[in-house]
């Protein structure tokens, strides 16, 4: 019986997810959740920089958000926050 191998692309590049991948889903993990203070905010956007799950989303409508269905609660974010405007509550605060 011959293997079958997958081909290659060219130069290994292989192309960006177009979908979620419920498997990768690691909010779970988190028991710290970060909040954010929408009048303290000055919305610098250090904490988009820093995180390392890129978790943070930013829109001139909302403000800071973030995407807690990735977001493990590292608390880089709220570590590097040079106005204190992001606290981290625990999980277990929130009613979802």
């Amino acid at each position: 019986m011959a293997k079958v191998y997958k081909q290659v692309p060219f130069a290994a590049i292989v192309p960006s997810p177009q979908t979620e991948n419920e498997g990768m889903v690691t909010g779970n993990w988190r028991y710290l959740r970060p909040v954010v203070d929408k009048e303290q905010c000055t919305e610098c956007k250090t904490c988009y920089i820093y995180c390392p799950d890129a978790c943070v989303n930013y829109s001139k409508d909302d403000g800071i958000n973030f995407n807690l269905k990735y977001c493990k609660g590292c608390g880089i974010c709220s570590n590097v926050c040079p106005v204190g405007a992001i606290n981290r509550v625990p999980e277990l605060d929130f009613d979802e």
